[in-house]
């Protein structure tokens, strides 16, 4: 990836991109991140050893990618200090700030832009992540592929054609970590009251979900078909799994992910509003 990368905003999800560019082979030169805090600037430049700014539009100049890592609260705000030099420079710029989308970043931007914007997800953080990507039309393929490698540096990436369908990405991916967090903290609940003590039940349920995920990963088969292989006739797993369909757990699931994406949406509309 020999391109310029400049991160406007300093926080967990742009160092965890950093981190992941930079094991990949990006060059820490090639990299500038800004932040209001001298001290936020002083221990990523430490760490990771990349170029700092104080100055959003000294940092833009000369980056061949801009990553927009703000709040969507103040991006309006970001956007507009940085329109002249966007402007005059045309960089491919990357959103990861939920629920703006894409054409009005890029009219703060002033219009015209190369815009990717992205989803990804809090396992970004350590190096396996899932990220929806969505293009408006001025991206081409080339900037498409650089948006694809610099995300991939933190896990998989899959694109949407239709920008709306990030609200199904935000449903699967963007929110669901904290779906997998409740499951395994009901699990935990559940074992204790089966007399196991809270760190064994933890350790166990966490490891179990780990042990699964890189199973359905590595395999062949569909979810559908590695549950089934779990299940022995008349044995604990069907049991288990029978009583969970009683429940309407796929129901449940369901409905949670779609008020989820609703609400997805609703903010999208709030924060245009606002800004």
């Amino acid at each position: 990836m020999a391109s310029r990368i400049t991160f406007i905003g300093a926080g967990n999800m742009a160092s965890a991109i950093i981190g992941g560019l930079i094991d990949s082979g990006v060059a820490p030169t090639d990299i500038t991140a800004t932040a209001p805090n001298a001290s936020e600037l002083d221990a990523i430049k430490e760490r990771l050893g990349i170029n700092t700014q104080a100055d959003n539009v000294a940092a833009v100049g000369e980056a061949d990618v801009v990553v927009l890592a703000v709040k969507p609260q103040i991006m309006r705000a970001v956007c507009e200090e940085l329109k002249p030099s966007i402007h005059e420079t045309r960089p491919l710029v990357i959103s990861i700030a939920a629920g703006l989308d894409a054409a009005t970043i890029d009219q703060w931007l002033g219009g015209g832009n190369a815009l990717v914007r992205c989803m990804p997800n809090t396992p970004s953080l350590v190096g396996i992540g899932a990220s929806g990507l969505y293009a408006n039309a001025a991206v081409s393929e080339e900037q498409r592929a650089l948006s694809t490698q610099l995300m991939e540096a933190v896990g998989i990436v899959e694109w949407v054609e239709n920008e709306a369908l990030l609200e199904a990405v935000t449903a699967v991916s963007g929110s669901a970590p904290a779906y997998f967090f409740l499951m395994f903290e009901a699990m935990e609940e559940a074992a204790v009251k089966l007399g196991l003590p809270a760190e064994t039940a933890r350790r166990l349920a966490i490891q179990t979900g780990l042990g699964a995920s890189a199973m359905a990963q590595r395999s062949d088969h569909d979810p559908a078909t590695l549950k089934q292989n779990v299940m022995s006739p008349g044995g604990t797993t069907e049991r288990a799994i029978a009583h969970m369909e009683e429940a309407q757990m796929r129901t449940i699931i369901a409905d949670a992910m779609q008020a989820c994406a609703d609400r997805a949406a609703e903010m999208a509309k709030e924060l245009a509003k606002k800004n």
